[in-house]
């Protein structure tokens, strides 16, 4: 094995220990955005009750997928310790992180034994996307990951590395015994608990491993066990029915509609790292990085196709086998010439990536110390609704809009009327969401709206200044014109 000038592999290992080093920072300031409520929501429940939380959104007795064995693990370190869900969080985002480079590393090494592929490796999977911003859970570019390192999805990302670099290992010595195995299967079953978008592309990246070992008779057999565990695993999971989540495409359309939209300004990036598997499918046709790649664009393609636009959750399912594909070329090229023209390139495309993304650093450093160009790129993070705890107490329901609010207030022990994502086991969903519609509507009556605080057992109204009326008082006002109504019984 051709061994690369040192100062290559220290620079490639500077540039990643300092980019772990701004997400560790962006995990101190923790910033709002997108489902960080809802999560927050369901380490609150679990902390008041292991056995029987409820729905974490609303006052609903009814499963939930949040409730995962990641959640109620971070459940218990709050209830055991009494630290605040926000903390948890915290140690949760580290915990994930953590995974994930670790994961990184393992994987990688099963691909290539240089020493610098893990670092460029972790490069490639945050940088090398595309010049159009894109931030959504299961996806990984540094700006996005900024955002959802406390997430389960970003933990369950870190164990599906570590299963595949495990099942690469196992696949390729005929003496792995049944333990490893069944272990395997187990794991797989908690990525799929855990988040299950993350959990099919964890799910396409074994199946590309497997095949591409082309195990003999007695791995197959060993497999099937494990597959037996994983399947008893789902389905005795107490907190919600696992394969009851396969009738539930139809609600989740919509919402995912936007993943199929500019994909090439999303991830050109991504096109060298296709052409890298190219040159890696030329060499030989199992490899597993290329054979993982066409599973994931087959899969994203039909969801395309077909209209179902969640399948579009299986996009990193194409974009992780490019991306390392590409780091690994830099490394593995037959001719140094070869080598100093994929690392230039690259080099080059990482440069575009950082620069676009630049203003993740506005999580960690205040804007108005960052040069111009990056404060350009800085979009501030969401504002909590921290300010109206001292009024609103755990398991009140509060009559919020769609959207940020019904995302946010629940993070601080309230429900909301409606969830803030789609619910598949709330059976009174489209009533709820139709409820608060008509709530806010301009037209609607004041015995109307008083009729549907009843019907939930609302205490309080969060709404723009001028909503008051009769049957509510103001009680205090919070940040973006927000306003806390207090509902006069």
């Amino acid at each position: 094995m051709r061994a690369a000038p040192r100062p290559a592999v220290v620079s490639a290992q500077a540039a990643a220990a300092l980019v772990v080093l701004l997400l560790l920072l962006v995990i101190v300031r923790l910033p709002w955005a997108g489902d960080l409520g809802m999560h927050a929501a369901t380490v609150q429940r679990l902390r008041h009750d292991l056995v029987d939380p409820g729905n974490p959104l609303v006052d609903a007795d009814t499963p939930s997928p949040y409730y995962s064995p990641w959640m109620l693990v971070l459940g218990c370190i709050a209830r055991v310790s009494g630290l605040s869900v926000f903390v948890v969080l915290r140690l949760g985002a580290l915990a994930g992180l953590g995974l994930l480079v670790t994961g990184v590393w393992r994987y990688v090494r099963t691909l290539t034994g240089h020493r610098a592929a893990p670092a460029l490796a972790l490069l490639s999977l945050l940088f090398l996307w595309g010049t159009a911003l894109f931030k959504w859970s299961g996806f990984y570019g540094l700006n996005s990951l900024a955002l959802t390192v406390s997430y389960p999805s970003l933990f369950a990302l870190g164990l599906a590395f570590h299963l595949w670099a495990w099942l690469g290992r196992a696949v390729s010595r005929s003496g792995a015994g049944w333990g490893v195995w069944l272990g395997l299967g187990a794991l797989w079953a908690v990525i799929l608990l855990c988040h299950q978008f993350s959990g099919v592309v964890a799910s396409l990246g074994a199946v590309a491993t497997v095949v591409a070992a082309r195990p003999g008779r007695e791995v197959w057999l060993r497999l099937g066990g494990g597959l037996a565990v994983a399947l008893g695993v789902l389905a005795l999971w107490p907190y919600y029915d696992f394969f009851a989540l396969f009738g539930a495409g139809e609600g989740l359309e919509a919402v995912h509609r936007p993943l199929y939209e500019d994909l090439l300004g999303r991830y050109w990036l991504v096109l060298l790292g296709v052409v890298a598997l190219g040159v890696r499918g030329w060499r030989g046709r199992w490899d597993p990085l290329v054979l993982f790649f066409v599973l994931g664009v087959v899969v994203v393609t039909a969801g395309g196709v077909s209209g179902h636009w969640s399948w579009g959750r299986a996009l990193p399912a194409a974009l992780i086998p490019a991306q390392l594909a590409v780091a690994v070329e830099v490394c593995e090229a037959g001719r140094r010439g070869a080598r100093v023209g994929w690392a230039c390139v690259l080099g080059a495309a990482l440069a575009v990536g950082a620069w676009t993304q630049a203003g993740t650093v506005g999580y960690v450093v205040p804007r108005g110390d960052l040069p111009e160009a990056v404060a350009e790129k800085y979009r501030r993070p969401w504002a909590g609704y921290s300010w109206m705890t001292p009024w609103v107490e755990y398991g009140d329901v509060v009559m919020a809009r769609e959207g940020r609010p019904a995302r946010q207030i629940p993070a601080y022990g309230a429900y909301t009327v409606a969830p803030g994502y789609p619910d598949f086991f709330l059976s009174d969903e489209g009533r709820r969401v139709g409820d608060v519609r008509r709530y806010f509507a301009a037209g609607t009556s004041g015995e109307e709206r008083g009729e549907i605080l009843r019907r939930y057992g609302v205490r309080w109204v969060v709404a723009g200044v001028g909503m008051g009326g009769v049957g509510l008082r103001e009680v205090a006002r919070g940040p973006e014109g927000r306003v806390l109504y207090g509902v006069v019984r």
